[in-house]
């Protein structure tokens, strides 16, 4: 499973519509809406959570894993301790948020976050990329 900052991960590209995954995985396991009216799919096999933003046409827009096999250029993720990760990674300007046993490591210019709990990476969060015009930059294109 390749996460590819501003694109997505594996096959599942930014922009995507819920037909356009569905193509690709079948059914999600589990399908609600949150708080803000945006459509989740769960997929339980890919540890894959996905959210279609409501305001945006119901594109994908973020993607959240805990998959074990999640690699980002050819690193692999999940396990790792998250200060040797993230010195091995050429994105240099990361900030850090505490949340009592968790950390939230943020690249802004990915837009992607490695949370870790007792230093250990336990999820990646991945979002699409916003353009300078305030729009988001969807990869997806059909």
């Amino acid at each position: 499973m390749k996460l590819n900052p501003k694109n997505g991960i594996d096959s599942l590209l930014f922009g995507m519509k819920q037909q356009d995954v569905t193509a690709l995985y079948s059914a999600p396991d589990k399908k609600f809406e949150d708080d803000d009216n945006n459509i989740i799919f769960l997929y339980n096999q890919h540890k894959l959570r996905l959210t279609f933003y409501e305001d945006e046409d119901f594109r994908l827009g973020y993607i959240i894993t805990s998959n074990e096999n999640a690699t980002l250029l050819d690193k692999k993720v999940i396990g790792c301790n998250v200060k040797s990760l993230i010195a091995d990674l050429p994105f240099k300007s990361w900030e850090k948020e505490d949340f009592d046993s968790t950390e939230n490591h943020f690249n802004e210019s990915n837009w992607l976050t490695l949370q870790s709990e007792y230093d250990v990476v336990i999820r990646i969060e991945l979002g699409a990329i916003i353009k300078d015009n305030d729009e988001f930059d969807w990869k997806f294109k059909g």
